[in-house]
């Protein structure tokens, strides 16, 4: 990272698909290169970041990407992880394509190119979400960390004394819930350490997983708070001394199968092996030629624009 003062260092981490799809939705379709392809959600993007550096001020940024958006691993310890975002049709014998609109998947190799050209750090590892690589550059940051996503499973890497929060985007990137221990604990709860744990007990059908039946959020939130972790829950299911409901208690035994494998699956990794990068924010572009040939032959205007102009500022 940029050799700064520690007081002024601050991480930013994007959940770049995230980001991407929340633009495609938010910038008309008619936003289009000049033969005519649709490019609203790379100048969306575009806008997002200059819009974040612009207003949080990072010094470091990474743009982090899913390399396997449905690990195996995952898949492997439950089946049902994403099922129902794989697309119908793919070729044989290929890794599982995730469905996303016709339009926008043309769009990723553009943002991906536009990205590299600035020089804002890429990152995506083999077998792994972007998740996970936001999970292990928070791991092992020595400085305060933004996570941008508008995904919640993220919410368990809050952590106020480490100075680690999420920016959660309610309108664009323009207004976005600072996400710390405080709101985690008036909305669900629980701290950032327990959020995976109520997610886990709870379920997410966006992801396939299918939780404790009978325990949604406000009673995994109670359980948390009565035994600590979902460790302590489990081993209280099957201790008759405690005060478990028969019902929680058979609940929560039947469920003792999806419990042992859902934790790997919910948590996010925080040990994969990194490629070795400069996470710096840029001041100039990396490669200005190619970025010039992108910026006009995909008619990324204003947009490119104002995100060089927020960085070399």
């Amino acid at each position: 990272m940029r050799s700064v003062t520690q007081k002024t260092q601050r991480l930013m981490l994007l959940d770049t698909a995230s980001l991407y799809f929340r633009a495609y939705f938010g910038v008309p379709d008619s936003v289009k290169a000049p033969d005519g392809t649709p490019v609203n959600a790379v100048r969306g993007l575009l806008d997002f970041i200059a819009r974040l550096v612009q207003d949080h001020r990072p010094t470091d940024l990474v743009a982090c990407m899913d390399a396997d958006w449905r690990p195996q691993w995952r898949v492997d310890l439950i089946p049902s992880y994403k099922a129902h975002r794989v697309a119908e049709e793919k070729p044989a014998g290929t890794p599982d394509a995730e469905e996303i609109p016709d339009t926008l998947s043309p769009q990723v190799p553009i943002i991906e190119a536009v990205l590299d050209a600035v020089g804002i750090a890429r990152v995506g590892v083999e077998g792994y979400e972007a998740d996970d690589v936001i999970g292990t550059y928070t791991a092992r940051a020595t400085t305060p960390v933004d996570i941008v996503t508008g995904d919640r499973d993220l919410y368990q890497l809050v952590d106020d004394a480490k100075q680690r929060r999420v920016l959660y985007p309610l309108k664009g990137v323009g207004t976005l819930q600072i996400t710390d221990e405080a709101l985690l604990r008036e909305k669900y709860g629980v701290d950032g350490s327990g959020y995976a744990d109520m997610a886990t007990l709870r379920g997410d059908p966006s992801d396939g997983l299918p939780g404790v039946p009978g325990i949604g959020e406000k009673t995994a939130a109670k359980l948390l708070a009565q035994y600590g972790t979902l460790t302590g829950i489990i081993e209280a299911a099957n201790d008759p001394a405690t005060k478990l409901t028969p019902a929680q208690r058979k609940r929560l035994t039947e469920a003792h199968g999806y419990l042992e494998v859902a934790p790997k699956v919910v948590q996010v990794a925080t040990d994969v092996k990194l490629p070795t990068t400069t996470t710096a924010l840029p001041r100039q572009p990396r490669d200005p030629e190619l970025l010039d040939h992108l910026g006009s032959r995909w008619g990324l205007g204003g947009s490119l624009h104002r995100l060089l102009t927020t960085l070399s500022s």
